[in-house]
């Protein structure tokens, strides 16, 4: 996958905007506020690119096993976050699944009325 597709997949979802909330270099993206994604524009332009994804506990544990390419999330809380190395040995297609997996927890766990407005959003 490359950077634009990572991109404009995550923007694609409902009620997302981007941030560089710490520097110019973490690409952050947030759904009601909150972070779902976030990843370095250095290490895309080095050809090592990952993103840190929120998963649920056991989900994660279990990639972590499964693939080589999925560690605890870097500076992040390691139970409930991983580090995706990009174009390593995780599919662009269970990428994807996975970035739709933070979405979704992230989401699930606003406000019934934070929910409601991001949907009505246009």
């Amino acid at each position: 996958m490359d950077l634009e597709t990572f991109y404009e997949y995550c923007l694609s979802k409902k009620g997302v905007t981007e941030h560089f909330p710490f520097d110019q270099d973490t690409l952050v993206f947030k759904v009601g506020g909150k972070i779902f994604a976030l990843s370095s524009l250095k290490q895309w332009e080095s050809g090592q690119p990952s993103v840190n994804l929120k998963c649920d506990p056991d989900t994660a544990k279990e990639w972590r096993v499964q693939f080589e390419a999925v560690k605890p999330g870097f500076h992040m809380n390691k139970n409930h976050w991983n580090t995706v190395a990009i174009n390593f040995d995780v599919s662009d297609l269970l990428l994807k699944e996975m970035i739709d997996g933070s979405y979704s927890l992230v989401f699930n766990s606003l406000t019934k009325k934070v929910q409601n407005e991001l949907l009505a959003a246009n």
